[in-house]
């Protein structure tokens, strides 16, 4: 009965904060493409450079790959939760700002459906949009009037999935992701006159609801008896978006007149296919080191009715995570130590110059906490992370991130005998 009452309680927690999640970001160069893309990593993927392709683990759960499911113990009933906290500061032509934000950042749980499957089902961010910024520039034969533009933009979208691994050998795992892909985009641009003449507001507000499905392989070689390697696959699917966009341009003098021309457009979005690989080598259950690469065919793909303005986008991770002691008394053997970095291109051709370049470092704890029945894991990651423009002066971004996430494992399923 309490299983039944815990689970019910997940499912609404995880519904009530997928129904009100609201972006969490203050990138200018969120105002191109779908905005700034979720690699869908978690806390303890993310202290590990974001790596998780080829990451199996009965103690935590792995949306990254599916396949991985079929990891968890026929006793375990997981749940995960996770938050982060960042700071920024931007940088362009010797104007610096910052901007500090807090982000709720995914809801996960797992459990065994057969001794050969294991299913999950939650909630992530796809992608965040969010910035607000001026620009003030002379009017062309005038000398006392000047133009300001003021861009602002809103929104995201999310994703809710349910997802199966299934074990066909003991070595061999597949497993499929299939969710609902939600959300709105709101981009405003606003442009006033010094002199108090007409305001001219142009905006778009871009609602989807579509589906999204991705699949996963993995394969594990044992070396020795103390060594393996682990080798996964995955695959999203890409495909035209079901959406409806409005386009409107409203001009008014603030009093007596207002004059809007709109117009709505239906499915002229799109997401990309998505082909990633991994591979991990395992030590006893102390030492694990990985690395993940990642394509997403943007090319090609539609945005606003346009094949032409995204490129292909690319990911590449490394990481480490090293625990001393899985059953040792002193505290501090049985700390997951992890580390990890990442580079990433842009998928945004800008209208004069391609997308920033990212790279970033990464290192956390995983710290076990004796709560329920089981040991629950607390994941604290640090990240700092450089955004580089592709043309030298232009806008570039130092972003400090702090990843909390909180994984319950509970034992659900065990038979108790009565002497």
């Amino acid at each position: 009965m309490s299983s039944n009452k815990a689970l019910f309680s997940a499912l609404f927690i995880m519904g009530a904060v997928a129904a009100n999640a609201q972006a969490s970001t203050n990138s200018p160069y969120t105002r191109y493409g779908l905005g700034e893309l979720s690699d869908q990593a978690f806390a303890h993927n993310a202290a590990m450079g974001g790596i998780g392709y080829a990451l199996r683990s009965s103690e935590q759960i792995n949306v990254m790959n599916p396949a991985s499911y079929s990891a968890v113990d026929s006793l375990s009933f997981m749940f995960d939760i996770g938050m982060g906290l960042k700071s920024s500061n931007y940088q362009e032509n010797g104007y610096k700002t910052n901007a500090k934000n807090a982000s709720f950042d995914y809801l996960a749980m797992q459990f065994r459906l057969h001794p050969r499957v294991g299913f999950a089902v939650g909630f992530t961010p796809y992608s965040n949009v969010g910035y607000k910024f001026s620009r003030t520039s002379d009017i062309e034969n005038s000398d006392d009037v000047t133009l300001t533009n003021t861009f602002y933009g809103d929104g995201g979208l999310q994703q809710i999935f349910g997802g199966i691994g299934f074990k066909i050998l003991d070595n061999l795992s597949i497993g499929a992701n299939v969710g609902y892909l939600y959300g709105e985009i709101d981009y405003q641009t606003l442009a006033t006159l010094s002199n108090g003449g007409d305001q001219t507001t142009t905006y778009n507000n871009i609602s989807i609801n579509s589906y999204i499905a991705n699949f996963g392989l993995q394969y594990t070689q044992k070396l020795s008896k103390t060594d393996k390697v682990t080798l996964g696959l995955v695959y999203g699917l890409g495909h035209d978006l079901k959406s409806t966009e409005t386009k409107g341009i409203q001009v008014t003098d603030g009093s007596s007149y207002s004059e809007l021309t709109e117009e709505t457009i239906k499915d002229s979005y799109g997401i990309p296919s998505t082909f990633g690989a991994g591979l991990t080598w395992q030590h006893k259950q102390n030492l694990t080191v990985g690395a993940d690469y990642t394509l997403q065919q943007f090319e090609n793909v539609k945005y606003d009715n346009s094949t032409d303005f995204y490129k292909n986008r690319t990911r590449i991770g490394a990481g480490i995570e090293y625990m001393p002691s899985l059953y040792g008394r002193n505290y501090l053997s049985r700390i997951r130590y992890r580390a990890g970095a990442y580079y990433s291109s842009s998928y945004m051709k800008l209208p004069e110059y391609d997308g920033p370049k990212e790279w970033g470092v990464s290192a956390g704890f995983g710290l076990p906490l004796h709560l329920f029945q089981r040991n629950t894991v607390l994941s604290i990651t640090g990240q700092y992370v450089r955004v580089l423009p592709s043309v030298k002066g232009m806008l570039s971004e130092n972003r400090f991130v702090l990843k909390l996430g909180l994984t319950f494992n509970e034992h659900w399923f065990m038979k108790w005998r009565v002497n």
